[in-house]
């Protein structure tokens, strides 16, 4: 079976989706991070609309990345121009064909656009680049007249031809049949652009390659205008794991880039977004829960595995959870409880959970210590004796800590971009750099002046696991801190138990 291409536009549609904008640094570390991927194309930008935008591109170009690098341009030969002269491997050329577009964008003739369309076809490949094609809102296009415009630019020689659902209102079964037809009557390449309006541009992006389309456009996390586009990790994970149609992703990078992508583009993903999303290996009630401790496949698909994305499988407290879990949980923490002491956790747990608490991986141990009676100074890795930190107008914030790590004395200090960001980074050096900071948020602040902050961190050592954690004070700043050191503090008792301090 052939291998589908995926083309890449989060560089392109991706940042036209409104509240972001990409600084050219970004755009780079995000070029690098498609390459490493293995995306076949990077739409860079639109080299025209911007000299920062061209100068972005530009310096894409200039990478030397195996991916091949596409600029946008409209049917305009400045366009084409700008694009040539930023370097790139291919010319994305699109024209609205649609009567409505046509009526209120271009205001050309339907058969102006067709001649102006193949002489800029042309006017690509006599410089010896190749060249994409793409009917702009070609699911609200007559047929015939899409028809006749793609074999047009196929006659004069273009490479790729894109057909767009710009604005999301082709359904699965329509949409095939659009892609097989077409198939029938163009050689060329036939690549498609969904999009998200009404959730089914992964659907149309499927259904598309099953009609027999060799390439499919998509965004990571599926940022773009409106509701956005076809997420790439949805479509590649349904081609590799349901079909078993290759491409030439590296499916275990994809969770890294879509948190690169999320972090640059401040966009977050909900926990629940698959494949990438927090939850999207996470368990918490007890049947499923029970279930994936023995085998994985019992609820989870089983075709599809977290590392295989390079996602990690989690057992999550709440007032869901069951014993058999909450005792996992233990175990793999190094707790050992009997089935009377287990019961009582369990009962803890659910109670904290029936109040509306979130049930923190702290919160869990801390129970569990209180029910052993194991809750003892000279058993803590480390025992914070002073914190100072200074912050103030025109004085950069730094945090001092004074501390025994594992029976050691130490005294570190860190400057950060605020006294939180100071004082964390502190704590991280504390440990040695063995963990770094997962997830932070200032989840809850009580009303008043004299209001509690609720900080929820999740931490991750050099060995996989994973902890969370819980602060509460006045002061952000300390309960920053007091949720950081106890995550810190706890992770490395779990490895101290498993014997790896």
């Amino acid at each position: 079976m052939k291998t589908i291409r995926i083309f890449d536009t989060t560089l392109r549609d991706g940042e036209q989706m409104p509240g972001v904008s990409l600084p050219p640094v970004y755009k780079v570390q995000i070029a690098r991070a498609l390459d490493r991927l293995g995306v076949d194309v990077i739409e860079a930008g639109f080299p025209a609309i911007s000299k920062g935008e061209f100068d972005a591109v530009k310096e894409i170009s200039s990478l030397g990345l195996n991916s091949e690098i596409c600029g946008l341009a409209r049917i305009v030969k400045e366009d084409i121009d700008s694009a040539i002269d930023a370097g790139v491997d291919m010319i994305h050329v699109f024209t609205p064909t649609s009567k409505i577009q046509v009526e209120h964008t271009i205001k050309i003739s339907r058969e102006e656009i067709i001649d102006k369309s193949v002489e800029c076809v042309e006017y690509v490949k006599s410089h010896g680049l190749k060249c994409m094609f793409s009917a702009m809102d070609a699911t609200r296009t007559e047929f015939e007249y899409l028809e006749k415009i793609y074999k047009a630019v196929e006659g004069a020689g273009v490479d790729i031809i894109n057909i767009p659902d710009t604005v999301g209102v082709a359904t699965p079964f329509k949409f095939y049949e659009l892609v097989k037809k077409l198939r029938e009557d163009i050689k060329v390449m036939l690549d498609v652009h969904c999009h998200n309006d009404f959730g089914l541009a992964v659907a149309n992006s499927y259904v598309a390659v099953m009609a027999g389309a060799d390439e499919v456009q998509v965004t990571v996390n599926g940022v773009g205008e409106r509701a956005g586009n076809a997420s790439l990790e949805q479509v590649v994970m349904i081609l590799h794991s349901l079909e078993g149609i290759k491409t030439n992703i590296k499916t275990e990078l994809l969770f890294d880039t879509s948190k690169l992508v999320e972090r640059l583009t401040g966009v977050k993903m909900p926990p629940n977004t698959p494949i990438i999303g927090e939850n999207a290996f996470s368990h918490e009630s007890g049947i499923h829960a029970h279930g994936v401790i023995k085998e994985a496949s019992t609820f989870e698909p089983g075709v599809l595995k977290p590392e295989m994305v390079g996602h990690r499988r989690r057992i999550v407290i709440g007032k869901h959870a069951g014993r058999h879990q909450i005792k996992k949980i233990l175990e793999d923490a190094g707790y050992t409880v009997d089935d009377e002491t287990l019961n009582k956790i369990f009962e803890k747990v659910k109670e904290m959970g029936d109040k509306g608490k979130r049930v923190t991986d702290r919160d869990l141990f801390t129970i569990t210590e209180i029910m052993l009676g194991e809750l003892k100074r000279e058993e803590k890795v480390i025992t914070v004796d002073e914190i100072t930190v200074i912050t103030g107008n025109k004085i950069t914030p730094t945090a001092v800590i004074n501390a025994e790590v594992l029976g050691e004395r130490k005294v570190t200090s860190a400057i950060g971009v605020g006294p939180v960001d100071a004082s964390l980074k502190a704590v991280m050096q504390l440990v040695g750099g063995v963990m770094h900071i997962r997830e932070f948020r200032l989840d809850a602040i009580s009303g008043g002046s004299d209001a509690i902050a609720e900080v929820y961190v999740t931490v991750e050592d050099d060995q996989g696991n994973i902890f969370t954690s819980r602060g509460a004070a006045q002061d952000i700043v300390m309960a920053s801190f007091d949720a950081v050191i106890n995550a810190a503090n706890y992770l490395l008792l779990i490895r101290r138990k498993k014997g790896g301090l």
